[in-house]
């Protein structure tokens, strides 16, 4: 199992940036592909991004496609989460996930891993 553990959260205006971090430790990193999930209030919990174990693929949804960037450094055992032009919507906690399989999974059932969350919340 790997252990996961977010940072870089906070509040930020619209429009703004923030760069969100997930450190893994406990596992070879390079092992896993890696992915973003969050849950705003009164919602569930739905993907964001993910990426794959090489790095070189990658997955997002629509809501934050151009806006978002997932990143790793396998080097340093540490997944990033770059998000621009924040607004009201992307207001959440924010998890970083890991899954033993290769591919950048869209669906939380597919994770093992979890880190602790985030929290984002952007004002108006």
């Amino acid at each position: 199992q790997v252990q996961l553990v977010e940072s870089g959260g906070g509040l930020v205006q619209a429009g703004g940036s923030l760069r969100l971090s997930c450190a893994a430790s406990g596992h070879t990193f390079s092992n896993y592909a890696m992915g973003w999930f969050r849950r705003a209030p009164g919602k569930e919990r739905e993907f964001v991004a993910s990426i794959s174990r090489s790095g070189y693929g990658t997955a997002y949804a629509d809501s934050v496609k151009g806006r978002f960037t997932i990143s790793r450094d396998n080097a340093k055992n540490i997944l990033s989460l770059q998000m621009n032009w924040l607004n009201a919507e992307d207001t959440a906690v924010y998890y970083c996930a890991a899954r033993s399989g290769s591919s950048a999974a869209r669906t939380e059932y597919e994770y093992d891993s979890w880190g602790q969350g985030t929290q984002v919340t952007v004002s108006s």
